[in-house]
Order: C-alpha cells, then structure tokens, then sequence
C-alpha cells in the first residue's frame, strides 16, 4: 500500500501563482492575510477561486506559523507533493533522449538550492541530485526561491554521491565537473549531450572523491574582478550551454 505524502507550504505570490497556474489541482487550501485588501491579494485569491481552491482569510500570526522564516507576503498555500519517481533510475527509464541532470555537492543553503531548481526546471533538466549528509532539503524557504520549480522537477536526495556518479557512467552519462583550475573553458570542451554537471558550494567547490568522479573539470571563464559565481548562476551557465549545443544546427 503506497502511504500518502505529507502537503508542503507554498508562500509568496510569485510561488503561489506559479502553482496555481501550473498545477491548481495540487493545491489544497489557500490562507491569505485579512488585513490585506490590495489588489495583489485580490488577484491571487481569485486565481485560486477560479480554480476550485478554497480560500481562507486568516491573521497574520497564523500565516507566521507556517513557515520557519522569510516573507510569505500575506500569501500561504497547502499543496500536494507531486510523486515526481522514486528513484533516480525510475526517473532515467522515462526520459526521451540525451538526459541532462545536475548534480549539487555541498549546497546546503536553501535559497542557492531554491534558485538552482529554478534554473535547472528552465534549462528542461531530468533530476538535481545532491548526498543526504551535505545538502539542503525541500522546504518551504526553497519552494518559494524556486517559484513552482521544487514541486515540477524531481529532486533527489541520495546516499552516497561516489556511488551515484559510478551508476551514471554505466549508463554512458558523462560527469562533467566545473573547477576554476581546470584547464579546458566550457566553451572549448567537447561535451555530450547525455552530461551530468556537478556544481559544489561557492567557495568550497566539490568534494576530493566528487571531482576525481569526474569524467572531465571544465572552468566557467571569468574577465571581470569576482573570483567565483554563485552556484545558481553557475549551473545556468554551465546547463543553458548543454541546451544551446543540442539546439538543431541552423
């Protein structure tokens, strides 16, 4: 018998919205401010009208207690978690050509996890995989930095990263890495189309064991006076130049 998944707390408008448009099937309940009469309030409730979903006008105070932190901007909404696969290889078995994954090792802040959902949902990335013992989880804090993206494309949490990578080679996915002293540019390497990029934390980079995994280092060139790129802004580079190369050949 398959137990039943736990609702999320979905918050902010632009979250919010994005569920409701995406998927208003999924959302249980929404609780808005009662001190609230703006037109932003007004504009969410009725999409969610629209949609079937019962709105509830509440005080402050209870949205509060929704959330552990942040700005939920009046706006808190229950939501079915998707059953997005149970596994990494259930996931794989589906996908319809080349897959394109991202690996995170060490990103444990949830707005660098919420903005690199966000970007991989973009980019068309079949499953963001990071270790159990070094990455943030699906929270409520990462549903609203990634606007709808958490709940739309599988995020798993695995074991051991090693291992995982091991699993990936066997199925001919190249595991391509990004390190500033990699000797080949992004742009000069030659890349698959069935790629698994690994991105580590901003200043801490991959694990010893994560970068020797990998099948080829490549390095984001940088010309200004910064150092390093936020690991969101990285795997956007690094994902929409995988998207660019697969795009047909004018």
């Amino acid at each position: 018998m398959k137990r039943e998944r736990e609702p999320r707390v979905v918050f902010g408008f632009h979250a919010v919205l994005a569920r409701l448009r995406a998927d208003p099937a999924s959302v249980l309940e929404l609780y808005v401010d009662e001190s609230r009469h703006d037109a932003r309030i007004r504009d969410v409730a009725a999409q969610a009208e629209k949609a079937g979903v019962k709105v509830l006008r509440v005080p402050t105070k209870r949205l509060d207690g929704f959330y552990g932190g942040g700005r939920h901007q009046g706006v808190v909404a229950r939501v079915a978690v998707k059953d997005l696969g149970h596994s990494l290889d259930e996931i794989l078995e589906q996908v319809q050509g080349p897959p394109l994954l991202l690996l995170l090792d060490g990103v444990t802040d949830p707005h660098n996890l919420g903005a690199c959902l966000r970007v991989a949902n973009a980019a068309g990335v079949h499953a963001v995989v990071a270790p159990k013992d070094r990455a943030a989880g699906i929270s409520a804090a990462v549903s609203k930095v990634a606007s709808g993206a958490a709940e739309a494309t599988p995020y798993l949490m695995v074991t051991n990263l090693a291992r995982t990578i091991d699993e990936l080679k066997e199925r001919e996915i190249w595991v391509v890495g990004t390190d500033e002293r990699a000797e080949q540019s992004l742009y000069q390497a030659n890349l698959p189309e069935a790629i698994a990029w690994v991105l580590g934390a901003e200043g801490e980079g991959m694990r010893r064991l994560t970068r020797q995994k990998c099948d080829l280092l490549v390095r984001i060139p940088m010309t200004g006076e910064v150092g390093s790129l936020n690991v969101s802004v990285a795997a956007g580079v690094c994902l929409f130049e995988s998207v660019r190369r697969r795009l047909p050949k004018p």
